[in-house]
């Protein structure tokens, strides 16, 4: 398969070839389709004939091989397979990753809800528990075809981007250049204090978008971006607020957390050094995306003077977060 007629045929991906391509593996699709919130790959909900409608994710070419792809299926299997409410892709013939043309997806189980309320002590109690039982099949073997989080693969390499691509607006250059160099360094430091920690199979995109709550269920959707890490990195993204706000918080998680697995509490020195990543990672995330039309539209501000002014100012701030003490574990 050509990757680039690949992307050509992603790039103009239309409701005709989506219905097409199900009917090819065997669904009978009623015609009705819903574009889910998705920019990585495409996503939709389908209406099936005679039963209950199916979600279609059509992945973007080049970002997966089929191995990393098929780890991540296998990882949603296997925790599926011991009642953690992760949405696993179907298998069809034998297979969850499926080719199509120049197509490749795969079809997920329907499920609904809202995203979960953080200031419910005891829906981040459950989800505590939760991604424990995650990460304790997380560390049963590692995956061989996906990346780490760390400071080359999510920092090194999203500022060489950003800046080897041209992408900074002249007038903020410097400015991002100068700051890099203090974030790279309060990364660092902040692993340092951490010390050594162990690394799993990680979500490691777990958010709220990513939990959907439908009355008292949860289900754990999107494993696209797994990949080894620290535990903590499948925790922090569900404390907001100011350091008052996060306390009361990260000890509703980690209540439930170590109920089935050990916490290491030196992981969270590494939080603002996670968040840090995350900034410089996205941004580089939308440099490389810029080229897909679906981006300027549903990012129109990314070229903009405005927004590397508050890139800059937002790296400055978790300057001064990485020197900042950790959050205080207590006894919730």
């Amino acid at each position: 398969m050509s990757t680039d007629a690949a992307t050509l045929a992603f790039g103009d991906l239309r409701p005709e070839d989506i219905v097409a391509t199900l009917e090819q593996t065997g669904f009978a699709c009623d015609g009705r389709f819903l574009a889910l919130n998705s920019y990585e790959n495409r996503v939709y909900q389908v209406g099936i004939e005679d039963g209950k409608p199916v979600v279609a994710k059509f992945y973007r070419p080049g970002r997966w091989t089929d191995e990393a792809i098929q780890e991540e299926h296998d990882f949603a299997i296997d925790l599926a397979d011991q009642d953690i409410p992760v949405v696993a892709p179907l298998e069809i013939d034998g297979e969850t990753l499926l080719h199509s043309g120049h197509f490749r997806l795969a079809v997920y189980p329907c499920r609904g809800g809202r995203a979960p309320d953080l200031d419910n002590y005891e829906l981040l109690n459950q989800l505590g528990r939760l991604v424990a039982r995650i990460h304790l099949e997380g560390a049963t073997c590692s995956f061989l075809h996906r990346p780490r989080i760390d400071i080359d693969n999510y920092g090194v390499t999203s500022i060489d981007y950003l800046l080897d691509n041209d992408f900074i607006p002249e007038d903020n250059r410097e400015a991002y250049e100068s700051i890099v160099e203090f974030v790279l360094d309060g990364i660092e430091a902040c692993y340092a204090r951490a010390g050594t920690t162990r690394e799993i199979r990680l979500h490691a995109d777990f958010h709220p978008g990513n939990v959907l709550v439908d009355q008292d269920k949860l289900h754990i959707v999107d494993l696209d971006d797994a990949r080894h890490g620290p535990a903590v990195q499948d925790l922090w993204m569900f404390m907001s607020g100011d350091r008052a706000e996060q306390t009361p918080q990260l000890a509703a998680l980690l209540e439930g957390y170590q109920l089935f697995r050990p916490f290491d509490a030196r992981e969270l020195h590494l939080v603002e050094a996670l968040r840090s990543l995350r900034i410089m990672h996205y941004a580089a995330w939308l440099a490389r995306r810029w080229g897909d039309p679906a981006f300027k539209i549903a990012f129109p501000w990314f070229d903009s003077r405005r927004y590397w002014d508050d890139h800059v100012l937002a790296l400055r701030e978790q300057v001064a977060l990485m020197q900042e003490p950790p959050l205080e574990w207590r006894d919730f």
